[in-house]
C-alpha cells in the first residue's frame, strides 16, 4: 500500500446527514480532489427528521412538506461542487430531541441501531471503495446529535470489520484502510485566532461555533493547508440551502481573513497502519512514495 502515486488514493469520509460533508473538511475534499484523490462520501441518513435552519425558507409549506426529497437535491448539487462521489447507507434521520429530561429518540432511527450490526453497510462500502483513509467524527460526534455520535460508532467499528475477513463474508474480500482521521476543525484555537484576526481588521470579533472542550486542540495531529478552497467549500455549503443561512454565523467572518487566519482544515489521527511523523500536513502521509523517518505508530 505505501508508495502509491496520488491518482490511486482513495479518500473515504463518512457522515451522518446531507450538508455534513460540506461543513467539515470540505476544502480538505476540494483539495484532494484537484490532485487526482479518488474521493467517495458515505452519507448515513437522508436528515429526514432535519430542522429547516434558513430563515428564508422555515415557514415554506412546500419546504417542510417536501424536505426529504429537497435534500437529497442539495445532496446532489454539494458533491458536484465538490467532485465527489456519494453513497446512502440509508439509515433514518434521529432528529433532535430536545427537553429536560431529554425525551427518547424515535423507534427504527439511526441512533438507536445497534453499531456492529449497522457497521455492516459500511462495511459493504469499505470494502468496494477499498479506501486507504478513512475520516469521521470524534466520540462525541464533534458535537453531541445522535446520529453524530452513531456515525462515530458504526466508522469505528467497520474501519477493523472490513479488514476481518471472518466478518460480514457477502460483503466481498476483506479489505485494511491504512489510516483513521476524525474532523477535529471546530476547536477554540481557531477560533480564537480569528476573533483576533477580525479585532485586528477593526471589525465585530465574536466567532460562532466556539468549542466548549478546551483539549481539543492537544488532540490534533493534522494540519491540511486548503485555504485555496475555502471558496469551494463555502459554494458547497450554500448549495444546501435549507440548512445554512448565507446571511448568518458560517459567513460571518470574512474570507480573506479565514484564509490568513487559519488556513488549514485540523484532523486526529486515531489509527494507522504506515509510518507518518507527527505534525502531519497531509493525511496521507506515510502513503506517498517519499519515504518517512522517524517512524511513528499509533
Amino acid at each position: 500500500m505505501p508508495g502509491l502515486p496520488p491518482t490511486q488514493l482513495r479518500l473515504l469520509h463518512v457522515h451522518a446527514h446531507p450538508d455534513d460533508e460540506s461543513s467539515k473538511g470540505a476544502a480538505t475534499t476540494a483539495k484532494y480532489v484537484a490532485e487526482g484523490v479518488e474521493v467517495l462520501v458515505a452519507t448515513c441518513t437522508g436528515g429526514e427528521r432535519g430542522s429547516v435552519l434558513n430563515p428564508k425558507l422555515a415557514d415554506d409549506p412546500a419546504v417542510l412538506a417536501n424536505i426529504a426529497s429537497i435534500r437529497a437535491a442539495e445532496m446532489a448539487k454539494a458533491r458536484a461542487i465538490l467532485g465527489v462521489s456519494q453513497v446512502w447507507l440509508g439509515f433514518v434521520d434521529s432528529g433532535m430531541p430536545e427537553g429536560e429530561p431529554a425525551p427518547p429518540l424515535p423507534e427504527g432511527c439511526f441512533g438507536l441501531e445497534d453499531p456492529v450490526i449497522a457497521a455492516g453497510r459500511l462495511v459493504a462500502v469499505i470494502r468496494q471503495f477499498r479506501p486507504h483513509v478513512v475520516t469521521t467524527y470524534d466520540e462525541q460526534g464533534g458535537y453531541p446529535h445522535p446520529d453524530h455520535v452513531m456515525c462515530n460508532r458504526i466508522t469505528v467499528e467497520a474501519f477493523k470489520a472490513a479488514a476481518d475477513p471472518h466478518l460480514w463474508p457477502e460483503h466481498g474480500p476483506a479489505w485494511q484502510a491504512a489510516k483513521l482521521y476524525y474532523h477535529m476543525s471546530f476547536h477554540r484555537r481557531r477560533f480564537e485566532q480569528l476573533e483576533l484576526a477580525m479585532h485586528e481588521q477593526g471589525l465585530d470579533c465574536t466567532v460562532a461555533h466556539r468549542d466548549e472542550d478546551p483539549y481539543s486542540y492537544g488532540r490534533l495531529t493534522t494540519f491540511v493547508e486548503c485555504a485555496e478552497y475555502f471558496p469551494v467549500r463555502d459554494e458547497a455549503l450554500r448549495a444546501h440551502a435549507t440548512q445554512i443561512d448565507p446571511d448568518g454565523p458560517w459567513f460571518a467572518v470574512p474570507l480573506a481573513i479565514q484564509q490568513a487566519g487559519w488556513p488549514t482544515e485540523d484532523y486526529q489521527l486515531v489509527r494507522s497502519l504506515v509510518p507518518t511523523m507527527i505534525p502531519e500536513d497531509d493525511l496521507f502521509a506515510g502513503l506517498r512514495p517519499e519515504p518517512l523517518v522517524p517512524e511513528f505508530m499509533i
